[in-house]
C-alpha cells in the first residue's frame, strides 16, 4: 500500500508546504483540519503562524539553514507572506 499523498512529492508543493492534494490527504489520515496558507495582513490566523516560525527559525536552525533560501522554513515564510 502507498503511503499518504502528504507523505510524498505528489502532496508536496515546489514553493514549500502541502499542495491541496496533500492537505486533504493529511486531514483524512489525521482527522486533521488543516488549512491553506493566508495572505491577508489582518488574519489573526497569518500572524500567529509567522510569529511562531520566526521564534522556531531563530532558536531551532542552523545559520546555514536560516540563509539558504531553499530550506523548508524560508519557503514556508515566504508562502504566508511573512
Amino acid at each position: 500500500m502507498a503511503s499518504p499523498a502528504w507523505q510524498r512529492k505528489a502532496g508536496k508543493s515546489k514553493s514549500g508546504g502541502l499542495n491541496a492534494k496533500g492537505r486533504a490527504s493529511y486531514n483524512r489520515a489525521t482527522g486533521g483540519n488543516l488549512k491553506a496558507p493566508t495572505k491577508s495582513k489582518t488574519s489573526k490566523r497569518r500572524k500567529a503562524f509567522c510569529l511562531r516560525m520566526l521564534g522556531m527559525k531563530k532558536k531551532l536552525t542552523s545559520k546555514k539553514t536560516a540563509r539558504d533560501p531553499n530550506s523548508r522554513i524560508n519557503k514556508a515564510l515566504r508562502k504566508w507572506d511573512c
